[in-house]
């Protein structure tokens, strides 16, 4: 009788193990990983080294005055009573209206060139912006100084007429044309040219990152073209355009020669935003450098300090929630 073997499986071979895949690595590409790890730790000691060095120049100051440099309101180096209260927050006073004025803009026109604009005028858009975002800011002062300034005046005297019940609008001396020159408004106004074209690159990168499948999908449900920016487009690209404000923020902190060549200097805050004179760190900083002494060398490079850490805490806020977003994602996978 034939008995039917029942085939078992294969006995595996002696040298059946196993196998690390080894990915070669070429010596041109060795160099270049080499090349930009040296960048990157470049960068990283470039600003160690400034923070450092900012420490240093400063613990004269701080060792004068302490903690009161962040309370005082007045710039007395001889009699130790000097500190950064009152333009600091003029400072942020001038970063805060320019986002105001900037992050609308931004949107918009980030919006217009990733959705509307045809391919052509789309192409010509992002070259003006590009290009916006080379100018000198020198060249931004003189066109605030020269152009804007003159004939901006009568808005600002109509938002004080009209809105002066809002503490920021309020101007004490409404019916003086010269009190509205050269006030934090302006400054701030002539700063969101700066920050304008930071806004529109990032978020129009962020917007056109979209996924494809989930336009199409709001389109076969039957959305028009607006529906399918504000349920895919814009909660896809939210964190994104929240990361380029902030980004836009610290730009507008740093802003120096727009602001001295705007501003009349007062060393005293004030909210009323539309009255002629204000302030800033970056503005005093340049102001003093040339002809200030040791001790206010010092005082001056502590004010710096401060700028820089806060600089430094809004981008790197910035990048933390542009990296958490589901755009910044999908650019690291890429």
């Amino acid at each position: 009788m034939a008995v039917a073997l029942t085939p078992g499986p294969p006995s595996a071979p002696s040298d059946d193990r196993p196998r690390t895949i080894v990915n070669s690595v070429s010596h041109g590409d060795r160099i270049f990983r080499l090349v930009m790890r040296a960048a990157g730790l470049a960068v990283l000691l470039m600003t160690g080294l400034i923070l450092v060095f900012l420490v240093l120049r400063s613990l004269t100051a701080f060792r004068a005055v302490g903690f009161h440099f962040f309370t005082t309101s007045t710039w007395f180096i001889s009699t130790n009573q000097f500190g950064i209260a009152a333009i600091l927050p003029l400072g942020v006073l001038i970063a805060v209206i320019a986002l105001i004025i900037a992050f609308p803009v931004g949107l918009a026109t980030a919006l217009f060139i990733a959705e509307y604009a045809p391919p052509r005028l789309r192409r010509t858009l992002i070259a003006v912006i590009d290009l916006m975002a080379a100018i000198p800011s020198i060249i931004v002062a003189l066109f605030a100084l020269y152009f804007v300034m003159p004939r901006i005046l009568g808005t600002t005297a109509w938002l004080s007429h009209h809105l002066g019940f809002i503490p920021f609008f309020h101007n004490p001396l409404p019916n003086a044309p010269a009190s509205f020159v050269a006030s934090t408004f302006i400054a701030g106004l002539a700063v969101s040219v700066m920050v304008i074209p930071i806004i529109t690159s990032l978020s129009r990168q962020v917007f056109s990152q979209a996924p494809q499948g989930e336009r199409e999908a709001a389109y076969a449900l039957g959305s028009t073209k607006w529906g399918m920016i504000r349920t895919v487009v814009l909660p896809y690209g939210r964190a994104g355009v929240i990361g380029a404000s902030m980004l836009g923020l610290g730009r507008a902190l740093g802003e120096t020669i727009v602001v001295s060549f705007v501003l009349t200097p007062v060393y005293a805050f004030s909210w009323h935003v539309l009255q002629s004179g204000g302030n800033s760190v970056t503005y005093m900083i340049a102001n003093h450098v040339l002809d200030a002494g040791a001790k206010e060398i010092s005082a001056l490079f502590a004010a710096g300090l401060v700028l820089f850490a806060m600089t430094l805490v809004v981008n790197t806020i910035a990048a933390i929630i542009i990296n958490r977003s589901r755009s910044g994602a999908t650019a690291s996978a890429d």
